[in-house]
């Protein structure tokens, strides 16, 4: 199953390309990714008001525009094509989805509008000092306001490698309730949120520890138990696949540039292009491109069409999170080598999409995880040994 583009698919692909490198040209992606907010409020402003994207894949009862993983997938690509800064993979792709499929009416009513008009940024806080992303390993702590537990809940804990959590503005927590884990709304303000920048690879995404002490939250979704289990490994899923288009993305700007700079360098007289070691390198290249291209989209479409089909979706998922880091890394480091000394320097894109690529390799578990996880799942070996899928650090 692949998903069929429509012409208004396409037509969106076309007019974010020609929007971001009119508005997020190199230049600009290095002054954002210096700026104090790590971004440009002005663009992510302009992204809301101009062309809906924030709003693309929520729905149209909270004011969006009634999309899915699909139309969310499609933008990640182009964003990371264009490596630009933002926050809308920490506030679509990762908060705006886990409410979306949370069928908490309330706490969707509360929150999606601020994020698909863009007053609101938001983040999803799983991960703890183990860098598991398992919702079994979680050990954040959330207990019910003493007498009356409609009153609210205090998160304490550690969360590590949070996506734009140093500013968000709404951090979905994963804690653990008497019962199992569940997903907990806390204000990035809040008393007893202690919020830190952290040193990273990659300049142009940013992570953030979070200390919770007490923290005042909000349940949102399913009560501990299956279902809350279910919910958050479905929404852990929603996050690989919308990583591995941005990773795709990523992927075929290296190829581009490889190609494009292989075309026009000339090396005794000849494009270096003409070489064959040059071919060879550019053909495996497009090879893995175009299979980490049709695994993420394969990806996309059972998300979107099949929502509770667990073991297809996570199958799906964990081969596209596979391949979409393995050529992204393949391409950015090929780029380089293609690319030559002008490659290495810093004032050059390519080392910034190679930052990105190793980062984004373990965000959410590393390529060698969810190959295990995979193995699991087809019965190569007990799913027992894919305990923990989602362990890795960037």
């Amino acid at each position: 199953m692949a998903p069929t583009f429509t012409e208004e698919h396409e037509e969106l692909r076309a007019t974010l390309r020609r929007f971001l490198a009119d508005k997020a040209p190199s230049e600009a992606v290095r002054r954002s990714m210096e700026s104090a907010d790590g971004y440009d409020p002005a663009l992510w402003r302009r992204m809301a008001d101009e062309l809906g994207l924030l709003g693309l894949a929520l729905p149209e009862e909270y004011g969006g525009l009634g999309g899915g993983p699909v139309e969310s997938g499609l933008v990640l690509e182009e964003l990371g094509r264009a490596l630009l800064p933002s926050p809308y993979f920490a506030t679509v792709a990762l908060a705006g989805q886990a409410l979306a499929v949370s069928g908490d009416e309330t706490a969707k009513a509360r929150w999606l509008p601020a994020i698909a008009d863009g007053s609101l940024t938001g983040t999803l806080a799983l991960a703890e000092e183990s860098g598991s992303c398992h919702v079994e390993d979680v050990r954040t702590e959330a207990v019910p306001e003493p007498g009356d537990v409609r009153r609210g809940w205090r998160v304490t804990g550690t969360k590590m490698f949070v996506v734009d959590g140093h500013g968000a503005d709404l951090v979905l927590v994963v804690a653990r309730e008497a019962t199992g884990p569940r997903l907990f709304a806390v204000e990035g303000t809040a008393p007893g949120v202690n919020r830190t920048r952290l040193e990273t690879l990659d300049p142009t995404r940013r992570l953030a520890r979070i200390d919770l002490d007490g923290a005042p939250a909000l349940p949102v979704g399913p009560p501990a138990g299956n279902a809350a289990t279910a919910y958050l490994r479905r929404v852990t899923d929603l996050a690989l696949v919308a990583l591995a288009a941005e990773q795709t993305g990523g992927a075929r700007a290296c190829l581009d540039a490889a190609v494009e700079y292989a075309k026009v360098r000339v090396q005794f007289g000849r494009p270096i292009g003409s070489f064959q070691a040059v071919k060879h390198k550019c053909a495996d290249t497009l090879l893995k491109v175009e299979a980490a291209r049709s695994a993420v989209y394969h990806a996309l479409s059972v998300a979107a069409a099949n929502p509770q089909e667990r073991q297809e979706r996570a199958a799906a998922v964990a081969v596209a999170a596979v391949c979409c880091a393995d050529a992204y890394t393949h391409a950015a480091k090929e780029n380089i080598q293609i690319h030559g000394g002008i490659g290495y320097t810093w004032e050059h894109d390519a080392h910034l999409h190679l930052k990105r690529a190793k980062s984004s390799e373990q965000l959410l578990g590393s390529p060698a995880a969810h190959r295990r996880r995979l193995a699991g799942l087809v019965g190569i070996c007990a799913p027992e040994a894919t305990k923990g899928h989602a362990r890795g650090n960037p």
